[in-house]
């Protein structure tokens, strides 16, 4: 199972992290992340969710990734794709919101 959890520079998202089981977990964050920790594959930038293509720009990453389970915990992330998540089950990725 693939997962993406947000706000990887986030304590709380490396706390998440190790509680689940899954083989394949990437990190994500849409702040600035250094460059030595995208270069090493388990760490991806997200777009903001200030953008108005937000829910398009995530699905397709998540599709592009084999995404099945979406963590969001960030806020503002969670309020732009809670309109979209009927899209994301369409596509078979969980979203789930329990950790914020």
């Amino acid at each position: 199972m693939n997962i993406l959890i947000t706000s990887a520079l986030s304590a709380r998202a490396h706390q998440v992290k190790a509680r689940l089981t899954a083989n394949n977990i990437l990190l994500g964050d849409y702040n600035d992340v250094p460059a030595f920790m995208l270069t090493q594959g388990k760490m991806i930038k997200l777009p903001s969710p200030q953008s108005s293509s937000f829910a398009h720009q995530m699905l397709t990453l998540c599709l592009d990734n084999a995404i099945e389970v979406l963590y969001l915990l960030d806020v503002a992330e969670a309020e732009a794709l809670n309109e979209s998540e009927q899209l994301f089950l369409e596509y078979n990725i969980e979203i789930n919101t329990d950790e914020i």
